[in-house]
């Protein structure tokens, strides 16, 4: 992919010296095109920004809107005044990003300009117990959400080229989410990941850092939650078919095929349309839910038998039980086989 402009983006929120410092070592590389975004400082924050802007193109928000609409500002600027192909790394303001692995970032993406690449810290050693937590919390429930691991899902260094620049401009979020989401609708969306290894840097504890590790998180759940949701609709279909067609019939198996069959088109539709919003093929994804879905018909009616026949003689109660156990597996084998999007991986240099 031929380039014609690398650019730098730094957002920057009540920078100190350090940004100053930043600026000054890549402008002496005269390799590439520097962006700060103040987004919305305090006016003793002026002389900072003085200080960067005959090295750097500076926009300017009038008032703090949120990193991740800083991100957006910069990114409709470089697509209005760049008409060719070229490459967008984003960096922190605080001194955590080390010019050295910008430019590791950069190489990269010669090698892979269909990726996000990502500049993957490696946690290791003396980290302040709250990104310790942050950190594994988020790439726990991203790898399950998404399907597919993140090294370090809170880094700020990620380089994208001109192709995604759409994609980056149609995400949600003004603030800390647009991160999160960012990563979120890349793996919904089939775009790979590539990690490469940079130097773990922690000023002062990481105070300057605006991960909230619980809210943060939560915004991973939100697929989660949706397919519960999901889930518990077409749950209510199915129980209240199987409880009725069970109290004229009084036969477990009966009552659960009919019930499941109707419930599972409910839900096939709703996992389409709204929890996965995938736009395959119908009749393609409708084969493998429905092949899926025989399966877990098959192993929810042994299980609901033998429960019933040895464990719980309620037929209601047992009902409800299997459908607890078998929540799980339905939610990954849609997530990864269902609806799963082409070309979705993690790359990892070595």
């Amino acid at each position: 992919m031929d380039i014609d402009s690398i650019y730098i983006v730094i957002p920057a929120y009540e920078p100190d010296e350090k940004l100053i410092g930043l600026v000054d070592e890549l402008a002496a590389k005269n390799t590439y095109k520097l962006i700060v975004v103040d987004d919305g400082s305090s006016a003793d924050k002026k002389e900072i920004f003085e200080s960067v802007k005959n090295k750097a193109q500076l926009l300017i928000h009038e008032f703090n809107r949120g990193k991740g609409a800083a991100l957006r500002t910069a990114f409709t600027y470089i697509k209005e005044n760049c008409k060719c192909s070229y490459f967008v790394i984003t960096a922190d303001a605080d001194g955590q990003h080390k010019p050295a692995d910008i430019m590791r970032i950069s190489e990269a993406l010669k090698e892979h300009p269909d990726k996000l690449v990502m500049g993957c810290r490696r946690f290791k050693g003396d980290i302040p117990l709250r990104s310790r937590f942050g950190n594994n919390l988020t790439k726990a429930v991203f790898k399950f959400a998404a399907g597919v691991g993140v090294s370090d899902t809170q880094t700020g260094l990620r380089g994208f080229s001109s192709r995604l620049t759409e994609f980056m401009l149609g995400l949600s979020g003004d603030r800390y989410e647009y991160e999160m989401n960012m990563l979120l609708e890349a793996a919904r969306d089939g775009i790979g990941f590539y990690e490469v290894p940079i130097e773990t840097v922690y000023l002062d504890e990481n105070k300057s850092s605006h991960f909230n590790p619980i809210k943060d998180s939560l915004r991973i759940y939100k697929d989660i939650l949706k397919f519960s949701c999901s889930s518990l609709l077409s749950f209510c279909v199915d129980y209240v078919l199987y409880s009725v067609i069970f109290a004229f019939s009084g036969s477990i198996k009966l009552s659960n095929i009919i019930a499941r069959v109707f419930s599972s088109i409910f839900n096939f539709m709703l996992n389409k349309k709204v929890v996965f919003k995938n736009k395959d093929n119908l009749y393609k994804t409708a084969l493998k839910y429905f092949a899926l879905a025989t399966v877990i018909l098959a192993v929810n009616t042994f299980l609901l038998e033998n429960i019933v026949k040895y464990v719980i003689k309620n037929e209601y109660i047992a009902k409800m039980i299997v459908e607890v156990l078998l929540f799980l597996f339905s939610w990954s084998a849609q997530r990864s086989f269902v609806f799963k999007k082409k070309g979705l991986t993690t790359d990892e240099q070595k």
